[in-house]
């Protein structure tokens, strides 16, 4: 089905082929990837139209919530519906977990440190249990872990510190300074000009208010003046960057219709991200934004608080990277203040995706490097990282693989960017090499 791919014959199939790469790109970011099982026993494709649609009627429901709604998000009615487990309580299911539970939480939440922090509370009153619920309650999680606020980082840094370093495989902590690289001066362009392999090229970027907790300790209100506060920067943007916001609130049939059409629409069906207290409130405070040309995306409040996504057909890495830069700064200078940490760098609600939170990455034709049994070996040399199409843990569809860069912690953005456009183009040299051209 790629090989339509190759040449773009006509402005209709030009249209339908964007929307269908950026579908599959679009799926990718509906979860946080480290929360999902430590072990697959065979890896299966995702249901594009299930992960892909926000169901009608999340899009349309009555906001939730009252005035007795607390920190975690929920009513004191909800919380007895869905009988939430206290601390004691969810501390005893990780420690009866199953002996096929490898999560991070798991691993590195021992006596001496649940006992120095359960009583510990954070700057927007988060507590142990907002970080660890989704990984006591689902115990086949990745990670575990989900931190509750901005300051969890700081709070629980004993468990936090020690997930963070066992994730990204950093001995220190030492992150450096933000450094996005002169786009002017960028010393790449298009990685596949003749067209033959490259699908698509994007490069996306994580943001959290530095102002509110994470979905955990949120109250409705607060969605509500995120978004409000959001809509106002977005508002603000203009030139290719100028686009539409659609709140999934109140939308209308035929928004929401062209929005699926389109592979746009996230959806609450993550039971990771629905422990962790994501989905509290939905569909409040939820939209998404994109520009005229559909090459730049924001979701507001999905995971995290932004999600910023540059995309197009191809593989012209520096215009999708250029767009992605132009627009975070425009942003930051638009009222918008983002979380980060000295030594982190900026925050998000999983600890997987802190530091640069940048994530590049192609979808690409490679069906005889992909074979070989060093594929995997030949992507960790160049610190990149092989997947489906559809995310982790799906299989290969027609050959086409998603590559990104592999690491996020203890490099600046354009050290990000340029390790994954090495490590692209070493990748094409050897499909080449491999199909005698």
């Amino acid at each position: 089905m790629y090989a339509r791919y190759s040449k773009l014959v006509d402005g209709q199939r030009n249209k339908q082929e964007m929307a269908d790469a950026i579908g599959d790109k679009i799926q990718e970011e509906n979860d946080c990837p480290s929360q999902k099982k430590a072990e697959v026993s065979a890896p299966a494709p995702c249901d594009a139209q299930t992960k892909q649609a926000a169901p009608e009627e999340k899009a349309q429901a009555e906001e939730r919530g009252s005035d007795d709604t607390t920190a975690s998000g929920c009513t004191d009615a909800e919380k007895e519906e869905k009988k939430i487990l206290n601390l004691d309580e969810l501390w005893q299911r990780l420690c009866d977990a199953p002996p096929e539970c490898h999560s991070l939480l798991k691993k590195n939440l021992s006596q001496e440190i649940f006992d120095e922090l359960k009583d510990k509370t954070s700057q927007f009153k988060g507590r142990l249990e907002d970080c660890i619920r989704s990984g006591c309650e689902n115990t086949d999680s990745g990670v575990g872990v989900y931190a509750c606020d901005p300051d969890a980082y700081t709070t629980f840094a004993p468990l936090l510190d020690a997930v963070i370093r066992d994730y990204h495989k950093v001995s220190e902590l030492k992150h450096p300074n933000p450094d996005f690289g002169d786009t002017d001066k960028l010393d790449f362009g298009n990685l596949d000009p003749s067209g033959e392999m490259i699908v698509s090229t994007r490069v996306r970027v994580g943001r959290s208010h530095d102002s509110y907790g994470f979905p955990p300790v949120l109250k409705k209100e607060d969605r509500v003046e995120m978004e409000q506060k959001t809509v106002e920067a977005l508002k603000k943007l203009d030139g290719e960057l100028k686009g539409t916001y659609h709140p999934l609130t109140g939308m209308s049939k035929d928004t929401q219709k062209q929005l699926t059409e389109d592979h746009f629409l996230f959806n609450d069906s993550d039971r990771f991200l629905r422990a962790a207290g994501g989905y509290n409130d939905w569909p409040t405070g939820r939209g998404i934004y994109f520009n005229d040309n559909k090459t730049f995306l924001v979701w507001v409040n999905e995971e995290d608080h932004l999600r910023f996504i540059s995309m197009q057909m191809g593989g012209d890495l520096r215009e999708v990277y250029t767009r992605l830069v132009k627009a975070i700064r425009a942003l930051e200078t638009s009222g918008l203040s983002f979380a980060k940490r000295d030594g982190l760098g900026y925050l998000t609600f999983c600890p997987s995706n802190l530091g640069t939170t940048l994530r590049a990455s192609v979808h690409i034709k490679i069906p005889k490097l992909s074979q070989t049994p060093d594929f995997k070996a030949f992507c960790d040399k160049y610190n990149i990282q092989a997947r489906g199409i559809h995310g982790e843990h799906t299989e290969s569809v027609g050959g086409v693989y998603d590559i990104s860069n592999k690491r996020r912690l203890g490099l600046t953005e354009i050290e990000a960017i340029q390790e994954m456009r090495r490590g692209v183009e070493a990748v094409i040299a050897e499909e080449k090499k491999l199909s005698g051209k």
